[in-house]
């Protein structure tokens, strides 16, 4: 049986909503409906960090924190969670991170000030070490204008030598574990949120609609809203759904389920891929991670969504669940430009990646930022090399076309070739001719083609260690 509200902890307060519209943005709640202005809005995309505040969820009986975008985060995906702002950090006196930024002379106009002190808070809560790269990790999505980074660094440097402010987190518990895990559906005028907790629950509505949106983290989605200001009908959160949220490894292959975080896999694909793990922390942000799924990233049909050329690279496959499951290889996933084979009311339940012992994996990602920034240019490349012969490749390109693209001319040449700097000279001669890339804001036709023959050049260079460019 289902219920028709949501509830959520609002700091330590208990809250239950039904009556508001279906595509409410928490940032919108927070400051129009409980003037907790403190949280900011600057970029309204998930870019800026202005509007970061932190979730608390129950894990084995403790509550695991994770830093959000509240711009882009739909009120009603807090179904079971805590919510902390700025304005509840401060007790009796100001929390060792807001201390340490006064004193580190961390803040100038103060817009960015709150999103920074709550991403220090989730540095501060999950105990993270401020070495220079956590800092950057943790700190990629929150920007500045005014201040510099510098006084804002030493202020993470610092914030553990204040006297944290001691609080019993029972209460926190006791009402989190207060809340039914039980399917909703939120009726609000010709729209319906729905938030299921099995895959046949979810299936079984998702059959009944047209016009469906599949929400996990809205890293994409909610920029329908924010930006186009397009009203969301039908909106089913996956975030919750126990089918769709694990990591398994099983036969030589990762099975990753669709709504699972991508700050979730991470740790495994450290040990497996770790050029694929690093390649995230510049696909996004600390507070982007912390919500959006390797089923959404694939499911937006991006043709420079960054994971797409790595898994299409490794052969990976992808598990459909409609009326009937089928497994599609990523290969055969594109049409054209946003179209893909997933049928209306299909939906992707889970990515299956093989593991190459003995292959090498590059991530090459060419954008104007170093994070969180989309790309011009992405390729994957997965090989195997014996004695310099090139006994397996397979090139992903992203960036160069409406789709990410196989490199097949280029793979077919190098193919038992010799790894030498004659034939990877060729080699870009021949992707040259492969792709037509588009001129567009982001960069030109020329820049795409040079950029994907240096790096055809550096994938040479790299397994010869010679030195190149780390971006």
């Amino acid at each position: 049986m289902s219920r028709a509200h949501v509830d959520f902890l609002l700091y330590e307060e208990k809250i239950s909503i039904k009556d508001l519209d279906t595509d409410t943005t928490v940032l919108n709640y927070l400051r129009n409906n409980h003037e907790l202005t403190g949280t900011k809005e600057g970029c309204a995309s998930g870019d800026c960090g202005a509007c970061t505040a932190v979730v608390g969820e129950l894990k084995e009986n403790k509550i695991s924190y994770k830093s959000i975008n509240t711009c882009i985060t739909f009120l009603y995906s807090l179904h079971g969670k805590q919510l902390i702002t700025v304005e509840h950090i401060k007790k009796s006196k100001l929390h060792p991170v807001q201390q340490s930024m006064i004193d580190s002379d961390g803040s100038q106009c103060g817009f960015c000030t709150p999103g920074i002190i709550m991403s220090m808070y989730n540095m501060y809560e999950n105990k993270i070490k401020p070495t220079e790269e956590n800092i950057d990790k943790f700190l990629s999505g929150n920007l500045c204008r005014c201040t510099g980074y510098l006084p804002i660094k030493n202020a993470i440097k610092n914030m553990y030598n204040y006297k944290s402010n001691k609080f019993s987190k029972s209460k926190v518990i006791r009402l989190l574990k207060s809340i039914k895990k039980t399917d909703i559906v939120i009726k609000k005028n010709d729209s319906k949120f729905f938030i299921h907790y099995n895959l046949n629950s979810l299936i079984k509505d998702y059959q009944k609609v047209s016009n469906g949106h599949l929400l996990v983290g809205g890293t994409d989605l909610a920029l329908e809203v924010t930006k186009k200001r397009n009203d969301l009908k039908n909106i089913f959160y996956l975030g919750l759904n126990k089918d769709l949220n694990y990591i398994k490894n099983k036969n030589n292959n990762l099975h990753i389920g669709s709504a699972t975080p991508i700050n979730d896999i991470l740790p495994i694909l450290e040990n497996i891929y770790p050029t694929f793990a690093k390649m995230f922390e510049r696909y996004g942000s600390e507070q982007i991670r912390n919500t959006a799924s390797l089923g959404g990233n694939i499911g937006s049909a991006s043709p420079i969504g960054d994971s797409l050329p790595v898994l299409i690279a490794l052969n990976s496959k992808i598990l459909i669940q409609g009326k009937v499951k089928k497994t599609l290889l990523l290969d055969n996933y594109f049409l054209s430009y946003r179209k893909t084979k997933l049928k209306p009311n299909e939906i992707i339940k889970e990515i299956i990646i093989p593991i190459y012992k003995k292959n090498i994996l590059k991530c090459y990602k060419i954008s104007k930022r170093i994070d969180d920034d989309i790309s011009s240019v992405f390729m994957a490349i997965n090989a195997r090399i014996e004695k310099n012969i090139i006994k397996e490749i397979k090139i992903v390109c992203g960036g160069l076309a409406e789709t990410p693209k196989i490199a097949e001319k280029v793979q077919k040449f190098l193919l038992n070739k010799i790894f030498n700097e004659e034939n990877i000279n060729e080699a870009k001669k021949i992707i040259k001719k492969e792709f037509d890339p588009i001129d567009d804001m982001r960069a030109s036709k020329n820049y795409r083609t040079k950029i994907s023959q240096n790096l055809l050049e550096r994938f040479l260079n790299e397994n010869n260690k010679i030195k190149s460019t780390l971006y």
